[in-house]
């Protein structure tokens, strides 16, 4: 029985106890957005459901004091103060102890507390902004996974859902907002007080309050939902694209999930500063500016691709996440890789000629890449500890997890898969599922062996590669775990194989069961007489699963590349899977590069920016691997990148599409990266006018960033001035979009010193935390070895004052790209004694990447006729 427990037993739990359990909050919270504190209180219902003398619920980087602590149970008239109040802070529980056994049933815990408005970017914490030219403080939160308890003592886990009601006291001039609608306004003076309306039903990280200087755009659904995007004030005009989206998207769900949205208003909302992309509190959606402002001059189209997709995320929590969430964390890639899939689909709804289903096979491939290391981990993973949550909302989650929901989708049938998904709404609306209730409903639905086929694909880690030889007409497959190490794993799956030969008319479906199988398929043997015979495994890439083809199989396969038989994303996938292939050392480079050579009349973006990334990182490790081939290897790339380069110049045509302004920015970076003169020589005569003119139409949105990649070839230690510029663009600009293309630019210069300053540079007070990242993501090939050092000689800074993903994104970055064994064993060393639960799983997988990257450029180095070919494919072109 609870009652006879210490408050030690509470302690190193990994969740709270459950003898007692929220069903309604009243929140009062007062922050003082001058001295950067809150006041507050918290009055909670509370179900007493079997005896204890405890109250055990989450507070962290609270002041509770125990005298303003006190329970009364429902209808006694008496109120119980505590004999003694615990905060265990590595915990983060507050341990309330009586003298007497609580009444079972419902009583009210009332708590007042005292907490900081952080710079942490969780919790209850603050956002500058300048308002005429002077910096304020707005107060924001963001709670999940684990941070509504630094805001408010609460029971902090998403089974615990209960009611809301808000009240806060704010400065009158400010806008206050939370999930819900405003009551009623009281201003007394100079605060007033803002009473907010009911919420239903919902997990605490969902919760949220914000409050500063807006304004605001308004549409309505044709239910009559507000639906709104607030900005920094003067800043609207760019909240009207995600308006018109979400309004659209609002009722694609509803119709989608057969349930109306079920709030009274929609509100999204820019921050300055904020953590992750956008986070989907009920009601009031948070994002990065960069996530949803969408500036008709200023923006690429890459910038607006990027707003409906994370828009479209978001709303699809509304249902998928907030009305059905998750029973705990483990469930995670439930509510990310559901929203993730589904965001795709709106997006492909509202702008077809994107093709974004050909563009969310780069998303797949982020799934693959980490998925492909032996420290990776399932899409269920246990979590033993809070501090274990934040690495899980990685791309095994949002990517592998959309990944495996796009296959199950397209093996049960997209009508019959949508009306299963509506019926499990209906049935876990305002309560909490686990996966298996998502494929029980999927299962009743469809009447397929949902259950088996999905365990082995969420319970394991990692994926198949199926190989496939051909032999007497019959189809000889086996799998084998895929791992980029090269070694075999010992996973095996139930693979949905979808198959084609010689068209597309024809498909074959099965579940490959077994470890290896053969597979007689009448019509293949008329099939293979003819000259342009190929078979394809994995039609249209909606596996996650590789495929390895005999050779014979794999040279036919480059020639219906060649010929443009294949569909786009096939096209994707057979480049895709070889490139994997190659680095795990199941391939040879050689046969890579005839294969990219191959892509020379590719019309699609997403397939040609593929073939141009895969590229530049073959050129990333062969600076390393064999130095002495860099010249014929750039000037292969060059002459494969330059005819398209040409064919869609600097200039937008008239009426082109999205993809040709995506794809004139990727092609003309990656011609800068390469040196291409004639490239940095137009790119810096263009930001030369540009500098003098920021509206002059020669250096449009699509194609600045490849500028500034250009112009920072031409500086080094002794002539700085591209730089300077970069930096005058960088301060005179309030676009976030403008400013995150200038700090991805800033280390791609190939002077160490240069990439150096940079790197200072974004430690600097002039750059957000949350952009950082920005600038390590831009530092190129030459300068590996700079940012190593840099990042050792800054970790206990970088590690003090940044969190979460920001502080794993700086090790994946600096560590991931090192490519000798001798600096994996620095790296192994250096974390030794400097790793935290928070940053393990990343530490162990940056390192296994530098393993996997010296083991390939061993067996390069080895490649006897890799110079001979590469001159063969540079004459070729």
């Amino acid at each position: 029985m609870a009652a006879e427990q210490s408050a030690e037993h509470f302690r190193g739990q990994a969740r709270l106890p459950g003898f007692a359990a929220p069903r309604r909050y009243d929140l009062r919270l007062t922050p003082d957005l001058a001295a950067c504190t809150f006041a507050g209180s918290v009055s909670v219902s509370v179900d007493v459901a079997a005896p204890t003398r405890f109250l055990v619920l989450n507070a962290a980087d609270l002041d509770v004091a125990p005298g303003d602590v006190h329970f009364a149970p429902k209808g006694s008239g008496q109120v119980l103060l505590p004999v003694e109040v615990t905060s265990a802070l590595e915990d983060e529980i507050l341990i309330i102890r009586f003298n007497e056994v609580l009444p079972l049933g419902e009583g009210t815990l009332v708590i007042a507390f005292q907490g900081t408005l952080n710079d942490k970017m969780k919790g209850f914490y603050r956002s500058v902004y300048e308002l005429n030219g002077e910096k304020k403080n707005m107060a924001v939160t963001q709670f999940e996974p684990a941070d509504a308890r630094r805001c408010f003592p609460c029971w902090d886990e998403p089974s615990f859902k209960a009611v809301f009601k808000i009240t806060l006291e704010v400065p009158s001039e400010t806008v206050a907002l939370s999930n819900m609608p405003v009551v009623e306004e009281k201003v007394n003076g100079p605060t007033k007080i803002v009473y907010f309306q009911e919420s239903p039903i919902m997990s605490t990280y969902l919760v949220a309050v914000i409050v500063g200087m807006f304004d605001y755009v308004e549409a309505f659904t044709a239910d009559g939902t507000s639906v709104r995007v607030y900005t920094q004030v003067g800043k609207s005009a760019q909240g009207k694209f995600a308006l018109e989206v979400a309004v659209k998207t609002l009722i694609l769900f509803k119709e989608y999930f057969a349930v109306p949205y079920p709030l009274p208003k929609m509100d999204m909302i820019a921050i300055p500063d904020f953590a992750s992309g956008a986070m989907e509190n009920y009601g009031l959606v948070t994002y990065r500016e960069t996530a949803l402002l969408f500036d008709e001059r200023h923006s690429a189209a890459a910038n607006k691709q990027r707003v409906a997709v994370v828009v479209a995320h978001e709303l699809a929590h509304q249902w998928f996440g907030n009305l059905v969430t998750m029973e705990w964390w483990t469930h995670l890639w439930l509510n990310e890789g559901f929203a993730t899939w589904v965001s795709y689909l709106a997006a492909d709804r509202f702008f077809p000629e994107w093709n974004v289903w050909i563009q969310f096979l780069e998303e797949s491939t982020t799934g693959f890449r980490l998925d492909a290391l032996a420290g990776s981990h399932p899409i269920e993973v246990d979590v033993n500890h809070v501090d274990e949550i934040d690495e899980i909302f990685d791309a095994i989650s949002y990517r592998k997890g959309a990944a495996v929901i796009r296959m199950l989708q397209s093996y049960l049938g997209a009508e019959i898969f949508q009306k299963s998904l509506a019926a499990y709404i209906k049935r876990f609306a305002y309560s909490n599922a686990k996966t298996e209730d998502l494929w029980a409903a999927l299962e009743e639905g469809s009447g397929e062996p949902v259950k088996t086929l999905m365990h082995s694909w969420t319970k394991q880690q990692g994926y198949p590669v199926v190989s496939v030889k051909l032999k007497d007409g019959k189809l000889e497959l086996e799998q084998t775990q895929f791992l980029s190490s090269g070694s075999e794993g010992v996973g095996q799956w139930v693979v949905p194989i979808t198959l084609c030969c010689c068209s597309y008319s024809v498909q074959q479906k099965f579940l490959f069961r077994g470890k290896q199988e053969d597979f007689n398929l009448s019509g293949l043997v008329e099939c293979q007489k003819k000259d342009d015979f190929w078979i394809k495994l994995n039609v249209d890439q909606t596996g996650f699963y590789r495929v390895s083809y005999d050779e014979e199989l794999a040279s036919r396969l480059r020639h219906a590349v060649e010929t443009n038989i294949l569909s786009a994303a096939d096209r994707y996938g057979v480049l895709d899977d070889t490139y994997a292939l190659c680095m795990a050392g199941k391939q040879k480079l050689v046969t890579l590069l005839h294969l990219i050579a191959a892509y020379k009349n590719e019309t699609e973006y997403t397939v040609l920016a593929h073939a141009i990334n895969t590229s530049l990182s073959i050129y990333e490790m062969m600076a390393v691997a064999a130095p002495e081939e860099l010249v014929n290897m750039k000037k292969f790339l060059i002459d494969f990148l330059e005819p398209f380069a040409q064919r869609v110049g600097w200039d937008a045509k008239s009426g082109e599409g999205h993809l040709n302004a995506l794809l004139r920015g990727t092609l003309l970076s990656a011609l800068a990266e390469l040196g291409h003169q004639s490239t940095i020589d137009e790119a810096v005569r263009r930001f030369n006018v540009f500098l003098e003119d920021r509206e002059t139409p020669l250096l449009p949105p699509d194609v600045r960033k490849a500028a500034y990649v250009a112009l920072m070839q031409t500086v080094n230690k002794s002539n700085k001035s591209g730089y300077e510029s970069l930096l005058k663009i960088y301060r005179e600009t309030d676009l976030s979009q403008e400013k995150v293309r200038v700090l991805g630019s800033l280390a791609s210069s190939p002077d160490p010193d240069v990439v150096r300053e940079a790197l200072n540079f974004l430690l600097s007070s002039e750059v957000r935390n949350q952009d950082c990242i920005f600038v390590l993501r831009g530092v190129t090939a030459a300068a590996h070895e700079v940012a190593w050092t840099w990042l050792k000689e800054n970790w206990d800074y970088i590690a003090e004052t940044f969190t979460g993903h920001l502080l794993t994104y700086f090790i994946t970055v600096t560590v991931s790209p090192l490519a000798t064994d001798e600096k994996g064993d620095e790296a192994e060393e250096f974390f030794k004694s400097r790793t935290k639960a928070s940053i393990a799983r990343t530490v162990k997988q940056s390192i296994e990447r530098v393993r996997i990257k010296a083991k390939w450029v061993k067996s390069t180095k080895g490649e006897a006729d890799l110079g001979n070919v590469l001159k063969q494919l540079a004459h070729k072109h």
